[in-house]
This record gives C-alpha cells, sequence and structure tokens, in this order.
C-alpha cells in the first residue's frame, strides 16, 4: 500500500512539473496570471491540477467559430467601403462635442471590423421593468423572427413572462431563437422551453454542461446579452433575465443597470453577432439570408459602433476600445462598473490620465455579488484615490451597468465590466456612440446615482478593519484569476 501512494505521489508531482512547464512555455498568458497558476498548482497540487483543467486552460477560436465561412454573414462589402474610406482619410464628424472620436473609430473600423453606423434611433433603459415591457411589447409585435441571447436567464416569474411572450410569437408563426450560457444559466432546463420547441422555436446553451457546474469549458462564458427582433429592433447592455434585475430580490435591493434599445443599421452588427454565437453551437447552421438583414428605414440620428471581443479574438478588442477611450480624454472620464479588476494597462492608464488633469470619477457597488471580486474592486478602485479620483459606493441596491463617458460625447455601453474575465475570458459585446445628446442624457443619470452614493475618501479606506485588509489582500493575489 505503501508502495502504490508513494508511486501516486511520484505521478502527481511529475505531472505538476510537466502543467507548470505547459503554462510557462506554451501557453501564451499574461505574466501575472502564469505565477497565479503556478502558486495553485504549488500549494495545492492535487486539487489545482483539477481546478487548472476546468478554469485554466486556453481556448481556440479554431474550435468555435469557423471564421472564413461565417466571417460577418454578409456585412464584408459594407464594412470594406467603410475601410477604404477611412484608409483615404475621410473621417466622419459624428456630433461629440469637444470629443474627438475619429482615431477611435478608424480602430474599430481598419482593425476590427465593426461596421460604423448612423441612423440609430436609441433608447436607454436604466429600470429592469422598464425595459423588460418594452422588451416584451416588441416580441409581441415580432412577425418574422425573434434572436435571443442572455447569461442568466431564470426559471422564476421574469422568466416566465419572457419565455410565455416567446411562446405567443412562435404560436404567430414568427421564428424564435434563444441561445443560453450553459454556466450562467444553470438554474433553467431545456425542459422549461418544451411548449416553445413544440412550436418550432429552437432553444441551445453555449458550451453546454457535461453534468450540472462541470466542464473543461466553465471558465469561458458567453456573457453577451444580444436579442433581434426582425432584424431591425436590437437589445443590449446590463440586464439579464431574473428577478434579481427587477429589484425583487431582498439581497441586492433596487438593481441599477443600463440597456439599450436600437433600431437602426447598428442591429446588423447585433444579427451577425448572435449568427456566429448560434452556428457555433448548433448543429442547424443558420445561413445568410435577406429576412435577417432587411433594409431598415430609422429616423434615428445616432452614430455607433458594436464591438465585441472573447478568448477566440486575435486580441482583447474591448480592453483596447477602453484603453483608447481613456486616452482620447481630455476632461472628464465617467465609469459604472460592478467589477474593477483591471489589468497593469488599464490601470495605469487611469492614473496616467489622472496625472494629466483629467477626471476620473468612478462608482462602484457597496455590496458584493461575488464577494473575492467585490474585495478585489475595493481594493483596486481605493489605489486610483491617490492621485486623485472621485470613487463612490453606490448605495440605492446594486450597480450592475458597464458604462464608459468620455468628455460628454463618447459613451460605452454594454455587457464588458473592467476586469480581465471581461478582456480575457468571457464573451463581451459594447456599444459604443457618438453622439453628445445621448452622452449627456447617460452623464445626468451617472450623476444622479451620485446622489444616492458614498463617497470613499482615503480617510475612510485607511479605517477598514483588519478582516476586510485580509480580504483585500487574498482578493488581489488571485485577481488574475478571478
Amino acid at each position: 500500500m505503501q508502495f502504490i501512494m508513494s508511486n501516486v505521489t511520484t505521478i502527481l508531482i511529475i505531472a505538476n512539473i510537466l502543467l507548470s512547464l505547459v503554462i510557462v512555455f506554451r501557453e501564451r498568458r499574461q505574466t501575472a496570471q502564469t505565477w497565479a497558476w503556478l502558486m495553485v498548482l504549488m500549494f495545492i497540487p492535487v486539487l489545482g491540477f483539477i481546478l487548472y483543467i476546468f478554469f485554466g486552460r486556453g481556448i481556440s477560436k479554431d474550435k468555435i467559430f469557423d471564421l472564413k465561412m461565417q466571417a460577418k454573414l454578409g456585412m464584408n462589402i459594407e464594412i470594406e467601403q467603410e475601410r477604404a474610406a477611412l484608409m483615404r482619410g475621410l473621417y466622419p464628424h459624428p456630433p461629440t462635442g469637444e470629443a474627438d472620436p475619429k482615431q477611435l473609430i478608424y480602430m474599430l473600423t481598419v482593425f476590427e471590423s465593426s461596421l460604423y453606423t448612423t441612423k440609430n434611433r436609441l433608447k436607454l433603459y436604466t429600470d429592469g421593468r422598464e425595459k423588460f415591457n418594452a422588451l416584451i411589447k416588441d416580441i409581441h409585435h415580432a412577425q418574422d423572427h425573434i434572436h435571443l441571447q442572455y447569461y442568466i436567464y431564470r426559471s422564476d416569474s421574469l422568466g416566465i413572462e419572457v419565455r410565455d411572450a416567446l411562446i405567443d410569437a412562435a404560436k404567430r408563426g414568427v421564428k424564435v431563437r434563444v441561445l443560453l450560457d450553459a454556466w450562467g444559466s444553470t438554474q433553467v432546463s431545456l425542459s422549461f422551453f418544451d411548449e416553445l420547441k413544440k412550436l418550432g422555436g429552437e432553444v441551445a446553451f453555449f458550451f453546454p454542461l457535461f453534468v450540472p457546474y462541470l466542464n473543461p469549458r466553465i471558465n469561458y462564458r458567453n456573457h453577451r446579452k444580444i436579442v433581434v427582433i426582425d432584424g431591425e429592433i436590437g437589445y443590449t447592455g446590463g440586464f439579464n433575465v431574473g428577478n434579481e434585475y427587477l429589484g425583487l430580490v431582498e439581497r441586492f435591493g433596487y438593481w441599477r443597470d443600463n440597456h439599450l434599445r436600437i433600431h437602426g443599421e447598428a442591429v446588423y452588427a447585433l444579427q451577425n453577432r448572435f449568427l456566429m454565437d448560434w452556428n457555433s453551437q448548433h448543429t442547424k447552421e443558420v445561413s445568410y439570408a435577406k429576412n435577417y438583414f432587411p433594409t431598415i428605414v430609422s429616423d434615428g440620428d445616432k452614430a455607433m459602433q458594436i464591438v465585441t471581443s472573447g478568448p477566440d479574438s486575435e486580441h482583447e478588442q474591448i480592453k483596447m476600445t477602453y484603453l483608447k477611450m481613456i486616452s482620447t480624454a481630455k476632461k472628464e472620464i465617467l465609469i459604472q462598473t460592478p467589477y474593477y479588476i483591471p489589468d497593469e494597462s488599464i490601470h495605469e492608464a487611469l492614473k496616467l490620465a489622472l496625472l494629466s488633469g483629467v477626471k476620473v470619477h468612478i462608482q462602484i457597488p457597496n455590496k458584493p455579488d461575488h464577494m473575492l471580486v467585490y474585495w478585489a474592486t475595493y481594493s483596486f478602485a481605493a489605489e486610483l484615490l491617490d492621485y486623485g479620483a472621485i470613487i463612490e459606493t453606490y448605495e440605492n441596491g446594486f450597480i450592475h451597468a458597464k458604462t464608459m463617458i468620455i468628455d460628454g460625447g463618447i459613451v460605452s455601453v454594454g455587457s464588458a465590466n473592467i476586469d480581465v474575465r471581461s478582456f480575457r475570458l468571457d464573451f463581451e459585446v459594447n456599444a459604443l456612440i457618438y453622439d453628445e445628446q445621448l452622452a449627456e442624457e447617460i452623464r445626468k443619470e451617472f450623476y444622479n446615482d451620485s446622489k444616492v452614493s458614498a463617497l470613499l475618501t482615503i480617510e475612510r479606506y485607511e479605517h477598514r478593519g483588519v478582516i476586510i485588509k485580509f480580504k483585500e489582500g487574498m482578493a488581489r493575489l488571485i485577481s488574475p484569476l478571478l
């Protein structure tokens, strides 16, 4: 018995060493992330090995998206035309006031293949009930198809309400497709959608779990929130489908988020993203069809781009977008994020902005939905106080909005947090809006939130207890893995 145990121990040690070599030499990782995994393997060799299998393995884009076959699903011509115009120096001039978006538009068009559109009508929703009332109304008016994608979908009263609206649409002959992240939507089963499927609706999970909560791809989550109705109306932002997003869960209280309803050409990009995600997980692939990309007659005048990123990407598009926005700022950067666990580049960019005289004002939650994530957020945000940042904790419930406003003219609203997970591990989508009027509307909501937030001062932060300091230390230590 002792001989067997000795051999098992030897095998585990060798496996640990080999795995460590793989992490260091084979996988292209950030230095902090590499050291974090090496520490896990060193201090908890057996459990660490299991954790790495489920949470640490890299992912190959070739295994997810056949980019050559699915690239842009018909948008190639428009993007190439825009790219050629920008290369000739023909820059758009959206109404962004003092903010200058030209370089950002160039970067997203030329290098990220993001369609730049100008005829969009936008509606901002900050309240969950109002957002879902509008969505369900649009579902009831759908005539051709509904494509719905969420990270979290719960089988509670809101989940039933949305499902039943989809069922009514299917009864009218509307084609319904639902794509849910398997990890985020563990509380809902395929059987929940049985009636919808009997009516011809299709439901799929992104990276489906082999058994509950277990999957080698469990660390890579589709965090996008996209709804496309008849190819003309789109929704994207921070709200998922669950009662907490209506403020009905006591633990969180009022849920403060940002979500957009879009009517206009930007919907093409949301449709393209949904179809690529759907085709990556589903045997019944959807090909380009005119009804998915109809001619949209919109009276809107908002200029915008949709930017997506994920672990399959060539580089971290949304992080690059945030970095470019920060570097563009001349006067003011307003940020709302539930999780502020930046990598060094974002953190240093904000410090540099502060040192250059740019006002940086950040709002974070006053309560955790994920404990370690919260304490890491608190610690990183407080570090900016020494550079003159204004940091506030939202006291009116839970703030989940992912918003950045630059000089009152450039706005990002979407699903991506300012953390390593959103930059490198999760599939995300953000809307970039170039419009002074809408920026002012969102800016006004930001300062309304400031009225129900508490200022985090250096004195307040330094008086935190020993236990909190310990939690922060542990959270920062493993922050590259959060």
